[in-house]
């Protein structure tokens, strides 16, 4: 039995119902679990993964490319090999869902070599190479050691194309998650789109992972401004020069950063004293006047 015969064979009708309404525009669709072929791709990836490809060249269904961009993600070789295939299997992307389920977690050998081959498609003319950089850099490079220079590239991004725009706004807010002073500063000063930074406010908003008083915080970043919504398909109006970082709304929002700590204290600081019973207050303390009795303490408030 050949592979496709063996997608067919495991094709659910009702399954695709339901996931072809979150694919937009994506045809060839079998309607098979990602699950399923994750077992597929992880069990030719043990064997002569290479002759897999090989027998494979050109996937017609959704399933068959999806599924050779897994077995690249789970072969065991060197970086430059894996590299090599990933080039190869790029300009094949053609939706978000093959994008997000290809960029696997790194092994720590590919991780450099990973960061570098990426760096490029930054800025590539083609939406889902750019959606892959963003979400192979969420996945591995939110750290310590790549974060400035991705907040960089995610800024850099100019591409007009719904996914890729989505993808650097979920960037965006994942580094917000792990580093939200260092994004928060970077956000005062973005030079993204309105439409792409709006979307990054939302995005962090929406999170469960951000507290309650950093999204009143990031909230006063959200930009106003008419815009349509970037589907598939659609213009979007985008502003004819980068947004002047020394707004009226950033710098509201950067007094309210300053201030925020200190009010925070000074509400804390009257609760504890407003709690304060009487009896707490020493007498011996208390201030008296001429003519009344020493034995009575200050009324205190």
């Amino acid at each position: 039995m050949t592979l496709r015969e063996q997608l067919l064979e495991m094709a659910e009708p009702s399954y695709l119902d339901f996931i072809l309404p979150l694919m937009p525009g994506v045809k060839n669709v079998l309607g098979i679990r990602i699950p399923r072929l994750r077992r597929i791709a992880r069990d030719a990836a043990r064997g002569d993964w290479r002759a897999f490809l090989a027998e494979n060249p050109e996937p017609c269904y959704f399933e068959e490319r999806l599924l050779r961009g897994l077995v690249i993600g789970y072969a065991a070789c060197a970086p430059e090999e894996k590299l090599g295939r990933t080039a190869e299997f790029l300009p094949m992307i053609d939706n978000w869902a093959v994008c997000d389920c290809f960029c696997w977690r790194l092994r720590s050998t590919e991780r450099e070599p990973m960061w570098r081959f990426i760096q490029p498609y930054f800025r590539s003319e083609h939406e889902y190479e750019v959606r892959f950089a963003a979400v192979m850099a969420l996945g591995n490079f939110i750290d310590e050691e790549h974060l400035e220079t991705l907040l960089g590239q995610l800024d850099g991004v100019r591409h007009e194309g719904y996914y890729a725009r989505m993808a650097v706004a979920w960037a965006l807010s994942m580094c917000f998650v792990k580093f939200p002073l260092r994004t928060y500063d970077y956000l005062r000063e973005a030079t993204l789109d309105d439409w792409t930074f709006n979307k990054t406010i939302q995005k962090i908003v929406e999170s469960r992972r951000v507290s309650a008083d950093s999204k009143t915080l990031i909230r006063l970043l959200r930009r106003r401004c008419v815009s349509l919504r970037a589907r598939p398909g659609r213009s979007v109006r985008t502003p004819a020069a980068p947004r002047n970082p020394a707004s009226r709304q950033n710098a509201g929002g950067f007094v309210f950063a300053l201030a925020y700590p200190y009010l925070c204290h000074c509400i804390s600081y009257w609760k504890l004293w407003k709690s304060k019973d009487d009896s707490t207050i020493s007498t011996s303390t208390s201030p008296t006047w001429s003519g009344a009795s020493t034995s009575t303490a200050a009324r205190s408030d």
